[in-house]
């Protein structure tokens, strides 16, 4: 019985070392690695908007029944009351950020056959006339001074069609958009 006990501790003691070692030997080949580092990051601002102080009647143009201007939205109401009488303002586009932006698309309202026949509908931005939807423009606005801004003309005409059948028989509501995409510049 005295062998058993002394056989049974000596298995104990060398499980019991046996961990120790494997223990020690795992402490071994473990190993932390840190890293710690601090980023500082600049005070930036993203700020395209209309100059809403820019906004011009155009030369010749009716007179809008309702306008309202803000710096992201300029909103309008006017009458065209015979062919030849159109409405047409311009406004600014301004970059007041601290990085630069590009104009990727301009989405505007497309006119029916039947409204193309008597009703036109342009938006110039910075020298270049749309009269549909543009995808895919990449058109800078840095923030440099001079540079950081861009003119956007709206025109809507009212304008005599080649057959006089084609004038509208009643009064016509047409709603009109032009939303202008800009992301910021790589």
């Amino acid at each position: 019985m005295q062998k058993q006990k002394n056989f049974q501790l000596a298995v104990i003691g060398v499980l019991a070392f046996a961990v120790l070692f494997m223990s020690v030997g795992f402490a071994a080949y473990s190993s932390v690695l840190n890293i710690n580092g601090t980023a500082n990051v600049s005070a930036n601002k993203w700020s395209v908007h209309f100059d809403t102080d820019t906004y011009q009647l155009g030369d010749g143009s009716v007179n809008e029944a309702d306008i309202s201007v803000s710096d992201t939205a300029v909103e309008y109401t006017v009458d065209l009351e015979k062919p030849g009488d159109y409405y047409l303002f311009s406004i600014d586009v301004v970059n007041d950020g601290t990085f630069g932006a590009v104009l990727d698309k301009i989405t505007m309202t497309a006119l029916t056959e039947a409204q193309k026949k008597y009703l036109t509908y342009t938006v110039k931005y910075d020298d270049q006339t749309y009269t549909a939807s543009a995808d895919s423009l990449s058109i800078a606005l840095p923030t440099t001074t001079g540079a950081n801004r861009k003119n956007v003309t709206v025109k809507v005409t009212y304008v005599q069609p080649a057959n006089s059948d084609d004038l509208p028989s009643e009064a016509v509501t047409v709603n009109l958009a032009a939303a202008f995409d800009y992301s910021q510049a790589e």
